[in-house]
């Protein structure tokens, strides 16, 4: 897996952070049953940065806390001998991560980890429009975050 990151707000992120990162796209993946070679990318943003993203692709006017934008909804492509297929794009406002982290009383170490499950996880085609559909994505985030040590007391 090749997960490239760009930073592009304040707010300062250990180095050890962005390993964790790094380490919950890898089980991400796992846990989904890929091991396929994949590529993706990672960046992170203010609450401006990301309402406009926001407003622009799903219509809603406010800042959220993490965007995924994928490149095949899920499923495999065919790639190249050798090469890694792109799965897409993951968005996360750090400063909206540390407010949340902030209301519900665990550290942004915790939000952060939970925000880049989640945003893998729909990457590879996972969705909670649907209740049964909510409760599998919930499980497989409970399931990564589980296989990290990390818990909602972080």
């Amino acid at each position: 897996m090749k997960l490239m990151m760009q930073d592009r707000q304040k707010i300062p992120l250990p180095k050890e952070m962005k390993k964790e990162l790094s380490q919950a796209a890898r089980l991400s993946l796992l846990v989904m049953g890929r091991r396929d070679k994949v590529e993706i990318s990672l960046t992170f943003v203010d609450n401006q940065e990301i309402r406009k993203l926001n407003r622009q692709y799903r219509g809603i006017d406010r800042p959220t806390d993490v965007l995924s934008f994928a490149l095949t909804e899920g499923e495999a492509q065919p790639v190249p001998e050798g090469g890694r297929q792109i799965l897409g794009d993951i968005v996360i406002s750090v400063e909206r991560a540390k407010e949340q982290a902030d209301s519900y009383g665990h550290s942004l170490r915790r939000e952060m980890v939970f925000l880049m499950v989640h945003g893998m996880l729909h990457l590879l085609g996972l969705d909670h429009q649907e209740q049964e559909e909510r409760l599998f994505m919930e499980a497989k985030q409970r399931q990564v975050l589980g296989l990290m040590g990390v818990s909602r007391r972080d």
